[in-house]
């Protein structure tokens, strides 16, 4: 698993939006049990914190100590470094294994491995993230994909492919769950549209190898528009069982 958000793991967590209830109970429906909970690739702990009141134990474990780091305090979750390929936990003990815009980034063969390892019989898997950000506003929107599609071409890893294509072309070998569509909604403002595109993988790897600030456009045209934009979020979201 690749670790590309260490270095900003404080601004990941301020500026990438969050996740809704909706989701965690649609991932619920088909969860029996709920004694314990495991979060790969947990970062700050975004989605494991939604995962608290349902949960008894939550084990979140991630690659990046200082991601972790940023996490918030909870009775019944254990933050642990630890790859997601790879774990310390018993076999047949869990009952939902999570992972929230992070599976992209694993080695699929050895990680599914695992899972099927430490779920128990009745367990379930769900892989979850969010596409790519739409604004409202038009002109804005057409400048962020610009941003993402010419700009920042060539610079994003491999892997964002996945994301792409909503999650659909992941191997996903488990008895798969009818899910609906979902979407992430918020209302930021123009320094939050910023924050979040400065979180973008890509957009750091550009900036390694030119001074241009492409944000540059971007942020002059907020200065001058709306106080508060309308953002939306697709959600990807595949849930499965054994």
């Amino acid at each position: 698993m690749k670790d590309l958000f260490s270095s900003n793991s404080l601004r990941y967590k301020k500026a990438r939006p969050n996740y809704s209830i909706q989701i965690v109970k649609e991932i619920l429906k088909h969860v029996p049990e709920r004694n314990f909970a495991w979060d790969c690739g947990a970062g700050s702990g975004q989605f494991t914190q939604l995962l608290v009141p349902y949960f008894n134990h939550i084990i979140a474990t991630d690659i990046s100590a200082a991601q972790l780091q940023q996490a918030p305090y909870f009775e019944n979750v254990s933050y642990q470094v630890q790859a997601a390929e790879q774990s310390n936990l018993p076999a047949q003990s869990i009952d939902l294994v999570t992972v929230a815009q992070a599976i992209h980034w694993f080695d699929f063969d050895v990680f599914y491995k695992e899972v099927k390892r430490v779920l128990k019989p009745q367990g379930v898997f769900a892989a979850l993230g969010y596409g790519l950000i739409e604004v409202q506003e038009a002109a804005i929107n057409s400048l962020v994909q610009q941003l993402y599609f010419k700009t920042l071409n060539g610079y994003w890893d491999a892997e964002r492919r996945y994301i792409d294509e909503l999650y659909q072309t992941i191997p996903f070998p488990f008895n798969e769950q009818a899910v609906p569509e979902m979407a992430l909604q918020y209302q930021w403002s123009p320094q939050q549209l910023l924050g979040y595109l400065k979180t973008w993988s890509a957009l750091r790897h550009y900036q390694e190898k030119t001074p241009h600030d492409p944000l540059q456009l971007i942020s002059d045209v907020l200065q001058t528009g709306p106080k508060k934009l309308d953002v939306t979020f697709p959600v990807l979201l595949r849930v499965g069982t054994l």
